[in-house]
């Protein structure tokens, strides 16, 4: 079994190359400030666009709610802009199309009955489009929307600037920005500069508005949690075990975790820039008690502590499974908190979150099979008090996976349905479900692992090794009266510890 599980993981050498590569190529963190550096455009239809944003905006009549766009620049080709006339004064248009995505299917010539995101001749003939611009099927009770800017190409510039403007948001939605061409002269073109998106409170986008008040509340919860563990553990101090110490970890780490990306949200929305620094530091944090709170659930299943004093040979697989686990969580944390997700392919996203996957499946896999021996040596050593402490345990365990299941299931089916964020407004419910489930499975252990007066309940003891003498005639082949149950399986357990 060690051959295999080392020899699988020169598989993950590929995946940390691809790890340092990420950590790398992350320069710029922004959020509300969208910036822009020499982005290309892409084809669809006959169009070519490319995607500026998309944020949820709530509804200001004071001005307060906008998208402002600044220092806006588009260039052209060389070779684009030596073909077109200098006396020319519009030799290029490119269009700013910000649309709500409710109306999304009003861009375009679906109402025309045609797939042509641009207008051409035909088209054209009945004047519901002009030729060279994006079809827009304007809104009857408010023409403005969805809303085109303009900006044009003079002569042989290769570079024209879009004016600095503020569009003002007065209904609550989730908003889409894209900026389009349909001239295939100005094929090669790039945009850099920046876009802001500001709601009335602040500029964090509406959908981590629901988060930052839920990270603000959990980590009061976690402080509760962590002071009211620190009295039974200053109570009871005399009788604290190792896995006490393990266990008050994974609630500090906790208490940092929320607290961390409660500052890091009101920092966002105090600037609407996300520092390297803070949010790096977050989502380390975040992975750590990931890993930690998962070492935990199987070296408590794996017995230690209660039924054996260390885990023997299993201490590097563990440890290793724990590195890995870390590393690949950092990954995929850091893609989706620093880096920008949209400009990762499908194919990447799912590299960095199979190992994830793979990883708590075998958490799951190695927490429930060392349950089933815990339990069976319990049962055969006649431990009750210990026996039904383990039984409560492997109850609530199997009560929380089959709830992550189901969660899961109803992820693929909400991303599945609502790929364009109609849905935004219990989008939030998603990540808040997992620390929610994190928190309580720490509850459930912080309970039945609780400091008491009575340690002996769930902690080793040298009594727990029954007659060492007996054990050992026994293993020579000498048969002792009285030999017990208890005995053969404790003789068994010490033959398996020294394989491992």
């Amino acid at each position: 079994m060690k051959r295999s599980y080392w020899h699988g993981s020169r598989d993950w050498l590929g995946f940390i190359i691809g790890f340092v590569y990420i950590c790398e190529s992350i320069s710029q963190v922004s959020a509300s400030i969208h910036e822009y550096k020499n982005e290309p455009f892409t084809v669809q239809s006959n169009a070519f666009f490319f995607h500026g944003g998309s944020e949820v905006l709530y509804a200001s009549n004071e001005g307060r709610s906008f998208i402002r766009f600044e220092s806006i620049i588009f260039v052209r080709t060389k070779e684009s802009s030596d073909k077109q006339n200098e006396m020319q004064t519009r030799t290029g248009l490119v269009e700013a199309i910000i649309v709500e995505v409710k109306d999304k299917e009003r861009i375009g010539g679906a109402f025309l009955k045609s797939d042509a995101i641009c207008c051409n001749p035909e088209l054209s003939k009945d004047r519901s489009c002009k030729v060279g611009e994006v079809i827009i099927d304007k809104k009857v009770d408010n023409p403005e929307w969805p809303k085109r800017i303009q900006t044009f190409f003079e002569g042989k510039n290769q570079e024209a600037k879009m004016d600095m403007l503020s569009v003002e948001i007065n209904n609550t939605g989730m908003y889409y920005l894209y900026f389009m061409f349909c001239d295939p002269f100005l094929n090669g073109t790039v945009i850099r500069g920046s876009t802001v998106w500001r709601n009335p409170e602040g500029y964090l986008p509406g959908k981590m508005v629901p988060l930052m008040t839920f990270y603000g509340i959990m980590s009061l919860v976690y402080l509760a949690l962590g002071l009211m563990w620190f009295l039974r553990f200053v109570q009871f101090w005399k009788d604290i075990i190792q896995l006490h110490y393990h266990i008050t970890a994974v609630i500090a780490l906790g208490m940092c975790e929320t607290a961390l990306w409660y500052f890091e949200y009101a920092n966002l929305n105090a600037t609407g820039s996300r520092p390297m620094g803070i949010t790096l530091l977050a989502v380390t944090v975040t992975a750590v008690k990931k890993t930690l709170s998962r070492l935990l659930l199987l070296v408590v299943s794996m017995g230690y502590g209660v039924v054996k004093p260390t885990l023997g040979g299993a201490t590097s697989r563990v440890l290793l499974l724990g590195v890995i686990y870390f590393i690949a969580s950092e990954a995929l944390d850091l893609v989706e908190h620093l880096g920008n997700i949209n400009d990762l392919s499908q194919k990447a996203r799912v590299y960095l979150a199979l190992p994830v996957v793979f990883l708590d499946a075998w958490f799951i896999l190695w927490i429930f099979s060392s349950l089933s021996k815990t339990l069976e040596k319990l049962q055969m050593r006649r431990s009750m008090a210990k026996l039904e402490l383990y039984r409560k345990f492997t109850n609530s365990l199997a009560i929380f996976v089959l709830l992550s299941i189901a969660w899961i299931g109803y992820e693929l089916y909400f991303n599945a349905s609502d790929p364009l964020s109609e849905l935004w407004r219990i989008a939030w419910i998603i990540p808040a479900f997992w620390t929610l489930l994190a928190f309580s499975l720490l509850v459930v252990i912080c309970v039945l692992w609780a400091p008491s007066s009575n340690p002996t309940r769930y902690a080793y003891s040298a009594g727990d090794d029954y007659d060492e003498e007996a054990i050992s005639l026994t293993s020579s082949g000498v048969k002792v009266a009285g030999e017990t149950d208890q005995v053969t399986v404790l003789r068994e357990d010490l033959e398996e510890d020294k394989r491992e």
